[in-house]
């Protein structure tokens, strides 16, 4: 019953634990014959989006859910990339984008 305290996390921690995500979503798309390549600025704009110091890094997961696990799924149950392509994650304007390469 006791109450530990921790410090907030910082953007700089919460990139490392982005990796982490993005890693397993690596493991994930093999699966599928597919490689995965977050952008710098994709990555930025994740860490920006799941950024809320009171809450740590569970805004984070639900950001990469919706922005990037999501929008994928739906690309590929629309058969929009072949087996033994790569997914590069971008940035487009407010928006992550994907694209075959």
């Amino acid at each position: 019953d006791e109450v530990l305290i921790f410090e907030r996390l910082g953007k700089d921690a919460l990139a490392l634990i982005l990796d982490i995500q993005l890693a397993q979503l690596r493991t994930l798309l093999e699966a599928q014959g597919l490689e995965l390549h977050v952008s710098d600025a994709a990555k930025a704009r994740l860490v920006e989006l799941g950024y809320e110091p009171a809450f740590g890094a569970r805004p984070l997961k639900r950001v990469v859910v919706r922005e990037l696990q999501d929008p994928l799924a739906e690309a590929l149950l629309r058969g929009e990339f072949e087996r033994g392509s790569t997914v590069e994650v971008g940035v487009e304007g407010p928006k992550l984008t994907l694209m075959q390469a």
